[in-house]
C-alpha cells in the first residue's frame, strides 16, 4: 500500500453512503447499563485470560515495516446520572491539525513524564475539559486502537460522579455535550459506510449520529469505532 493510500483520509463522511445498519442485533439491556454490573462485566471480561477480542483494532490502514506507532490514551467517561449513564464527549475546534471539528473522547498522546496510559488519559482530561481525577473512577483498559494518524489508542473506561463544572481549553474543545449510554449501546443507531480511496482500496467505518435540539452530532471515526468496541464487550 502507498504512502498515499496509507494517509489517505474520508473528507466528508457524511457523504459516503449507508451501505447497512445492525437493526438485527439486540441493544445491550438496561440493567446491565447499572454502574455496580458495569463494573463487573467490564473487568470480568478484560481479564488477560477471557478471550474477549474487538471487533475494530484500528481504521484498515496497516503500519509498515519501520513506521512507529506513537502511544496516546483518552477517556471514555461514563457521566452517572439519575436518568441513567451518559457519555462524555467533546467537539474538536475546527483549527486543529488532526480531526478538526470531529466528535471525539478527552485523550492525547502520551507524554514520557506519565505513570501510565491511565495517566495520560486523566491528565489530557484535565487539560482539555478540566475534569478532575478524584472525580473519575477507573474501571479498566480496553484494548488498543490503530488510527490513520499513526497513534495505538488506549480507551480508558470509567466512571465519574457529578457534580463537576467543567473548564474547556478552548484552542482544542469547541463543546462538551453528552449522550446516553443506552442510545449509543443500541445497534439500530449503528450506521456502516463503504468508501473506496482514489486508489481503489475498499475501506469501512461506522457512524452513531446523535441529535439534541436540532443540531445533529455525527460521531464517527475512531470514537464511534470505539464505542462499537464497547458495545461488543457489554453485549457478549
Amino acid at each position: 500500500m502507498s504512502e498515499r493510500a496509507r494517509r489517505e483520509r474520508v473528507a466528508d463522511p457524511c457523504a459516503v453512503p449507508v451501505v447497512r445498519v445492525d437493526h438485527h442485533l439486540d441493544p445491550v439491556a438496561p440493567a446491565r447499563l447499572e454502574p455496580y454490573l458495569l463494573r463487573e462485566q467490564v473487568t470480568d471480561r478484560l481479564r488477560a485470560d477471557a478471550g474477549w477480542v474487538p471487533e475494530r483494532t484500528g481504521d484498515g490502514l496497516p503500519a509498515e515495516a519501520g513506521d512507529p506507532l506513537r502511544p496516546a490514551a483518552v477517556l471514555v467517561p461514563l457521566v452517572q446520572r439519575a436518568q441513567g449513564l451518559h457519555v462524555l464527549l467533546t467537539r474538536r475546534t475546527d483549527h486543529l491539525h488532526d480531526h478538526a471539528g470531529q466528535i471525539s473522547f478527552p485523550g492525547g498522546r502520551h507524554d514520557p513524564d506519565d505513570e501510565s496510559l491511565v495517566a495520560t488519559a486523566l491528565r489530557e482530561a484535565h487539560e482539555e475539559i478540566g475534569l478532575h481525577a478524584q472525580q473519575v473512577e477507573v474501571l479498566a483498559c480496553m484494548p488498543v486502537y490503530r488510527t490513520v494518524t499513526h497513534y495505538e489508542v488506549t480507551p480508558v473506561l470509567a466512571l465519574v460522579q457529578p457534580p463537576f463544572e467543567l473548564a474547556l481549553d478552548d484552542f482544542e474543545v469547541a463543546e462538551a455535550f453528552e449522550v446516553p449510554l443506552a442510545f449509543l449501546m443500541n445497534p439500530a443507531h449503528h450506521r456502516w459506510h463503504a468508501w473506496v480511496d482514489s486508489e481503489g482500496s475498499a475501506r469501512e467505518f461506522v457512524s452513531m449520529p446523535w441529535h439534541r435540539d436540532g443540531r445533529e452530532y455525527y460521531i464517527w471515526g475512531a470514537t464511534a469505532a470505539m464505542l462499537r468496541n464497547l458495545y461488543r464487550l457489554l453485549a457478549a
